[in-house]
């Protein structure tokens, strides 16, 4: 997934277009400049949206990848990093995904640009991808008998309802540094937000606490170490999160199918944007061969089209609990 060497033939592209006053900031009714605010994916996009509240004034917010692209795939088109180049409060994940944020960052344009890397945010809370019983590990390029790849960070944070209220702490807080006029409304909406947070967690935590069942199985990637690691669940999956493979061994589908009738487990899980296909082959090979096929939202690919049809960060945790409650029952 290494982006640099694109972006930085992009940027190459971008200083022309720089030159021919390509990158002329909007300014709002009155003339006062617009305070421009991009998120690269959409539960950062929501949160700040909650934040802003009904009324954003001088806010323009843009999400980045807004066509439904994965975070672990998308590459920055030279608009892309214009838009990037000339705001005021850029938000990113930060894990290996980002590193062509590195190069974009070095050739801003606004010396005041405030910066938020969800993964700095975290810190030491930031966990690494795991490989657990049973799951495909994927081939790294270079990888040989010298050493072990460095571990790398799992870039879900977003997943968990804890993170989500101490990232919007954060981006709470750089708001009121860029437009202190309008401080006490994003304290107000920070507040109520943080209780439709920590309302639903509670529904989570409660709902996991009585369950029957403690572990979740997919027959898919697994974004959602965070979420299960924040209710005392275990996992068993195909792939690690961040994992471009599509096809798992005939060893792993049957490793699941084993775990699912060991388990009594009566769900077999996915994530949104995929196949059933893995899923099924697991459900084929267990005794009963009548477990359903759920599907856990990552949020990894949501298009303008949901967030119109009144999609958001809430309302797709919720749905997720919903999904959770039947797979753990």
């Amino acid at each position: 997934m290494k982006k640099r060497g694109i972006v930085s033939v992009v940027l190459c592209i971008l200083t022309v277009l720089l030159v021919c006053g390509c990158t002329q900031g909007k300014q709002a009714e009155g003339g006062i400049d617009n305070i421009s605010v991009v998120a690269t994916i959409f539960p950062e996009y929501d949160w700040v949206k909650n934040l802003l509240g009904e009324n954003p004034g001088n806010i323009d917010l843009t999400l980045l990848i807004e066509n439904g692209a994965d975070l672990h795939s998308y590459q920055p088109s030279v608009d892309d990093i214009v838009t990037i180049e000339n705001c005021d409060l850029f938000i990113y994940v930060g894990g290996e995904s980002d590193e062509w944020v590195e190069d974009v960052l070095a050739n801003a344009k606004n010396p005041n640009m405030v910066v938020i890397n969800l993964l700095e945010v975290l810190g030491d809370d930031v966990k690494e991808e795991e490989i657990v019983e049973g799951m495909e590990a994927e081939e790294e390029e270079g990888e040989g008998e010298e050493g072990e790849e460095e571990a790398e960070a799992d870039e879900h944070v977003w997943l968990s309802l804890r993170n989500a209220q101490k990232f919007c702490d954060e981006i709470a807080g750089a708001l009121c540094n860029i437009d202190p006029a309008n401080e006490a409304n994003y304290k107000a909406n920070l507040a109520s937000y943080k209780e439709k947070l920590s309302a639903l967690d509670e529904e989570y935590k409660n709902a996991c606490d009585s369950a029957t069942q403690k572990t979740v199985l997919f027959g898919d990637r697994f974004p959602f170490r965070y979420l299960t690691e924040d209710y005392g669940l275990t996992y068993y999956a195909a792939f690690v999160g961040c994992s471009a493979e599509t096809e798992a061994s005939f060893k792993t589908v049957v490793f699941l199918a084993e775990k699912t009738d060991e388990l009594s487990l009566p769900a077999i899980l996915t994530i949104e944007g995929g196949n059933d296909k893995i899923a099924a082959s697991v459900r084929d090979n267990t005794k009963d061969k009548n477990q359903e096929i759920l599907t856990l939202h990552s949020m990894q690919s949501v298009t303008n089209k949901d967030i119109q049809e009144g999609v958001s960060y809430v309302s797709l945790m919720e749905q997720n609990l919903e999904v959770l409650k039947k797979a753990l029952q």
